[in-house]
């Protein structure tokens, strides 16, 4: 990451830079969404991009307004170049989607809050689907959470980038208390195995899915011994 005013980005133009306010889940407050259009008017900010990862990056900010504008925002920085959990990507779920399954978007808040600050050996995203429609892009995210009318689904090893990835599953029919434990072994294992900039994809494809499974599926007591699990 190139040396620059905190949480910012520099543009193609090497002059202005891009800043990536937090949005849990996708979810943002009035409150939050009222200080965005305040500070987009008071510092003539010329873009507001919704992003794939259900976030709002303002670009077109002068070096010297970053750190006031942060200040007036409120809000922390959502992660764009960092080796840690960048965003959980969750649909409504059964909030409000009639659809809906399991609910995602509680889960996908939940794995958010618990894993943000965690030291990873590249950027990590999730994607958290309420059921098989899969609107949570789960498949294609490092981290996959997929609902059905049984319980969950985990992925692990998806990408969605220019070399694209159909993650593999770790297990099926779990708890929500099952998916958030077996998501920790999985990042810990990827976090004490990985290589630096290394995504999980490329991680999953040097190691293999047979390693990951002996070396962590097996020590997971709500996973039966010697079960298989479909690709």
């Amino acid at each position: 990451m190139e040396d620059g005013p905190r949480g910012a980005i520099i543009q193609r133009d090497r002059k202005t830079y891009a800043i990536v306010p937090r949005t849990p889940a996708g979810i943002v407050s009035p409150e939050h969404l009222e200080n965005i259009v305040a500070v987009v008017r008071r510092y003539n900010i010329p873009v507001i991009k919704m992003t794939s990862g259900q976030r709002m990056v303002l670009v077109g900010i002068k070096e010297e307004d970053v750190e006031s504008i942060w200040n007036e925002l409120g809000m922390t920085v959502g992660q764009a170049t960092a080796p840690c959990v960048h965003y959980v990507q969750a649909c409504p779920g059964t909030v409000v989607c009639k659809y809906g399954n399991q609910d995602s978007l509680t889960l996908g808040l939940e794995l958010e809050e618990m894993y943000l600050d965690m030291n990873l050996p590249a950027k990590l995203k999730m994607g958290v689907s309420g059921c098989p429609r899969c609107c949570g892009e789960s498949y294609l995210r490092d981290i996959g959470v997929m609902g059905n009318a049984k319980g969950w689904t985990v992925i692990f090893g998806g990408n969605s980038g220019g070399r694209p990835r159909i993650g593999d599953v770790m297990a099926k029919d779990m708890t929500t208390d099952e998916v958030k434990d077996l998501v920790r072994r999985l990042l810990e294992y990827y976090r004490d195995n990985g290589k630096p900039r290394e995504r999980t994809a490329r991680f999953v494809e040097r190691v293999g899915v047979d390693a990951i499974r002996k070396d962590v599926l097996a020590f997971a007591p709500y996973i039966e011994v010697g079960e298989t699990l479909p690709k």
